[in-house]
């Protein structure tokens, strides 16, 4: 799991200071959808307070949850890559508090300084990582055999 300290810490301090200058707060009511499957990705947040369920549609079903995210979590990693949309859904399932990023603006931001785009660019993959191992993790759960889904990052 990432944590908010995690994210920024793995960043220079000018790295960080230039993201976080693209930042405000903001608030999310429990029930609230933050973003849907297909929708255009414009922000991204960094979870201070609170849970948000990711989610995939599933037709002539109930949205299946995918994961759960909390405090410190990037929430959102589809603004960073063409064609810019949102691979799952997001629900806010407890009063959630978060830094909220203009995506557009910090695309911009990591093209004009190679060195904060490298920082964030490093950082967020580390999220993509931890969430794919933990998909397959989950998945194995599901389909293999009883202990099959030890995480990789635990096995090395």
């Amino acid at each position: 799991m990432s944590t908010m300290h995690s994210i920024l810490e793995q960043m220079t301090p000018e790295a960080r200071e230039a993201l976080l200058a693209h930042s405000h707060q903001v608030t999310f009511p429990a029930g609230t959808r933050i973003f849907r499957e297909r929708q255009r990705a414009e922000k991204f947040w960094i979870i201070e307070c609170g849970t948000v369920d990711l989610d995939t549609h599933v037709p002539g079903r109930k949205n299946a949850v995918i994961d759960t995210l909390g405090y410190g979590e990037l929430l959102g990693w589809s603004w960073m890559f063409r064609p810019y949309t949102w691979h799952l859904g997001a629900t806010a399932t407890h009063d959630v508090i978060a830094l909220e990023f203009d995506a557009p603006a910090v695309r911009e931001l990591c093209t004009e300084d190679s060195a904060v785009g490298r920082s964030v660019s490093i950082a967020v993959a580390a999220v993509i990582a931890d969430r794919l191992d933990s998909a397959r993790t989950r998945l194995l759960d599901l389909f293999a055999p009883h202990g099959s889904g030890t995480p990789l990052a635990h096995a090395r």
